[in-house]
Parts: structure tokens; sequence; C-alpha cells
């Protein structure tokens, strides 16, 4: 007889500035996705980068989930507090020889990679120890050349040769800080995530993350990247952009909204519902296979 498995889905925003229409896409999108499998939705607050965050705005992000009845299961976990967790994981990864020290600055990393669809490649200058005119800055994970591949739920079979398509990347930086990439892994082990719900533009940071599960050990989940809220002329929408906050704006406005870019297809008087009514439709007509493959632009949804 076989062991039902509980689905254990999260949203994990990053507390640089107010939730914005591109933040709920991800946000709604991972909710209904728990919601509709009974299953449960937990908030992660991605708050590891301490220069890039904005003052008051992880309380900010928590009181507008709750305006729009976006109701999480467990407490908040929340980064910055999990800095033993990281250490304690960068140790065991220490310990079966896979991290090492890197010495170049972001200059010489800069001079010396090769780009590549990803981003600059990091060429491994420092692979086989430091030089002696280098102190320790940032620690590296080993990686290898084998294709690592999953399935998305939407966007179907991606490949990654990390070695070769991205090097040997960072899992504590120079400042001292855990990098997002074992924090997340780390992070969704702990918290028994059963499948990522987030946006494309995370897609081609899976092949490394499942990278530094299999080296710790810990299960894979399964993963599901919704299409980017993008600007007209295609850059992400963030507050780098010019994305409006949706602190001011009504909760069933902006959730139709919301719905319409994930080709939900909401009727037109759930504008005018009661929040209750409007998440009960969501929940019971939520059908990921719907969700469009591609980036949109999110003007042609707001009004």
């Amino acid at each position: 007889m076989s062991q039902h498995i509980e689905y254990r889905g999260r949203f994990a925003p990053s507390p640089t500035g107010a939730l914005h229409f591109g933040s709920m896409v991800a946000a709604v999108g991972s909710y209904l996705q728990a919601r509709q499998q009974g299953g449960r939705w937990l908030v992660r607050m991605e708050d590891l980068d301490p220069p890039r965050e904005t003052p008051g705005a992880a309380a900010a992000i928590l009181r507008a989930l709750e305006r729009f009845g976006l109701h999480w299961d467990e407490h908040v976990l929340y980064q910055s507090q999990r800095s033993e967790v990281y250490r304690t994981a960068l140790q065991g990864l220490s310990a079966q020889g896979r991290v090492y020290a890197c010495g170049c600055s972001r200059r010489e990393i800069a001079a010396n990679a090769i780009a590549g669809r990803y981003g600059p490649i990091y060429q491994g200058m420092c692979r086989d120890g430091l030089a002696k005119d280098k102190q320790p800055r940032a620690l590296r994970v080993l990686t290898h050349d084998t294709p690592i591949s999953f399935d998305d739920a939407l966007l179907g079979h991606f490949e990654q040769r990390i070695e070769s398509e991205i090097g040997d990347f960072v899992v504590r930086r120079a400042d001292r800080l855990f990098a997002y990439q074992l924090a997340v892994v780390v992070d969704d082990a702990e918290q028994h995530i059963t499948e990522v719900v987030r946006g494309a533009d995370l897609l081609d940071n899976t092949p490394r993350q499942i990278h530094l599960q299999r080296l710790l050990g810990v299960p894979t989940p399964r993963y599901a990247h919704l299409p980017v809220a993008v600007t007209v002329d295609g850059q992400k929408l963030s507050k780098q952009t010019g994305a409006a906050s949706i602190h001011e704006q009504r909760p069933q406005t902006v959730l139709v909204q919301v719905l319409r870019f994930l080709n939900q297809q909401p009727p037109r008087e759930l504008v005018d519902a009661q929040l209750d009514e409007l998440w009960h439709w969501a929940i019971t007509h939520w059908r990921l296979e719907q969700v469009p493959r591609k980036n949109q632009p999110a003007s042609l949804f707001q009004t």
C-alpha cells in the first residue's frame, strides 16, 4: 500500500521592495497549485542580502499577502536567522572535498570569464589552489559536465552542463554571506517542499540546485516555472523597471488580472465578488496546464 505524501509548496519573496504584479503571479500560482491539491502553502522570506533590502519590506509583504487572502500554513521562515543551518551544510560539502576557496576579484572573474547563454562562465582559476598572491574570498562548489536535467511541469525537459555552461558557482560570498543557491536547497529540504512553483527567470538556476541536492543527499522536488510578467520591451517587471506596488490596489481587481495573466479565464463578475468567493472559484478551476509557456507583458492584463 503506497503512502500518501502531502503536497507542500512555498512562496519565497526577497524583501527588496513591495509586492508588484509580477511577484503576485508567483504567489498566486504557487498558492493555487498547493490549495487545489489539498496541500500546505508556506512563506519564506529570502532576506539573505541586507545591502539590497528595503527597511520594512518584509512586514509589508506579509501584510499584503494577508490583505489579498493569501494565508500561509506554518510560521514564516527568515533566511537571515538561519546562518548556522547553512554553515552546517557548507561544512558537509567541505568534508566531501566539494568546495574550495576562490581568491578572484569581480574584475578578475569578468576579465577571464567566457560569455555564455546564462551569463559569464567562471573558468576555474582557483580550482587547483590559490595563487601565492591571493587571499581566500568566496567559496565555490565543484561542478562537472555530466548533463543535469529535469522535466518541468510547464516548460518540459531542461538540461544543463553546469561546468561548461556556468562554471563552479559560489556557495558563500566574499562578504561571508551565504549564497542563494545553497540557502534555497537547504530550506526546501528542511521544509519538505514537494513542488517548487516560481517564475521562469529562475529556470536555469534549477540544475545548480539539483547538483547541491545530490551532494547534500536531500530530495529533489518537482518544478513548475510560471511565465514572467515583463514590460512592453521585454524586461522583467521589477522595482527597477518601474513596477507599481499592489499595496493600494483593490485585491479583487488585481487577483482577476493575475488569473487572466495565468490564462485561467475568470468570469468578469468576480471583480465584484467577496474575496472568499473569488478564491473558491480560483482553487476549484485552477488548471496548471492552461498557464502560458511564454513571458507576457503585464500591461496587457492590467487596467
